[in-house]
């Protein structure tokens, strides 16, 4: 069985799927000026590309930024040999990055910019690496997300192996947390989520969802003895919105979760979880905004 195959074999729900944006500036010492005359030609393309063809180099500028270090600390800290090392240095001091005092190095204003300038720049290209390839099932209406959010995320999504991932993952979350509230893709009546979301409810998880009459009507007439038992439940609260978004918002006692869904099977594709503030009052904000518009579940079908 091939990846598509087995991916089709997971528990679908219809949607449809949008990507993932965010924005990083970078810090101001990379803005050039014209009328700044420059020691040298070189484009700071040239600078950043020396940085990073030795693995050492950002390491030893890096930590030059903590307190003033000798040669012999930085060729244990970084595990090269002196002569590398006082090259390195040699290359830093001739773009006014640190000055020598003594026989220690110091780092100057310009070199903690650059240091931090490219500490920013590889923790961002880490955290779009850890979407390159799920952004397209997500939401670009939903969240700029800061670059803190993107590093901080756990990203998960289905492997050859392993294509149930992201629902396990979202299980997870669901045995972790007394307060619990979905808008849009649900997940939680998805197997082999739907006996521990129901488990949750009946012991007292106060739960909240807002779904499409199409959905709710989907889950009442296919599981009526799961749906009626959990919305009796006083835990429990149903609402419907006429136009809910094609991904999924799910908020638990500390993190929030988007979900996306391949629109052709249904499949869960990516689950993005993070408890960065700033997620945290975007998807808050949302699911106000679309519980405004809400209107109560009942447990019996939907006519639409």
């Amino acid at each position: 069985m091939d990846d598509s195959e087995r991916l089709a074999h997971q528990p679908s729900i219809a949607t449809e799927a949008v990507p993932i944006v965010f924005q990083a500036r970078l810090p101001s010492i990379f803005m050039v000026h014209d009328n700044i005359p420059h020691r040298n030609a070189e484009s700071p393309i040239a600078d950043i590309a020396y940085l990073a063809r030795s693995e050492h180099r950002i390491p030893a500028l890096v930590a030059l930024t903590e307190r003033p270090r000798s040669r012999s600390e930085l060729c244990e800290l970084t595990g090269v040999s002196s002569s590398t090392i006082r090259r390195t240095l040699d290359e830093f001091e001739d773009r006014s990055w640190i000055d020598k005092h003594g026989y220690k190095y110091e780092i100057t204003q310009s070199g903690a910019a650059i240091a931090s300038g490219i500490q920013e720049l590889i923790a961002l290209v880490s955290a779009e690496r850890k979407l390159r390839d799920v952004w397209h099932w997500l939401p670009d209406e939903a969240i700029e997300l800061t670059l803190e959010s993107i590093a901080a995320a756990t990203v998960t999504v289905p492997e050859y192996d392993d294509p149930y991932r992201p629902i396990n993952r979202y299980r997870s979350l669901l045995e972790e947390t007394d307060r619990f509230r979905y808008l849009g893709v649900g997940i939680p009546l998805i197997e082999p989520c739907r006996e521990v979301f129901r488990r949750r409810v009946l012991d007292g998880m106060q739960t909240e969802i807002i779904d499409s009459p199409r959905a709710a009507n989907y889950v009442i007439s296919m599981y009526p003895d799961v749906s009626s038992e959990i919305l009796e439940c006083d835990n429990m609260t149903g609402l419907l919105h006429d136009d809910v978004p094609s991904y999924g918002i799910n908020l638990f006692d500390d993190r929030i979760a988007i979900s996306g869904c391949d629109p052709d099977s249904g499949s869960v594709m990516a689950l993005i979880d993070t408890d960065t503030p700033d997620a945290r009052e975007w998807a808050e904000s949302v699911y106000a905004s679309y519980k405004s518009d809400a209107r109560p579940l009942e447990s019996t079908p939907i006519v639409e």
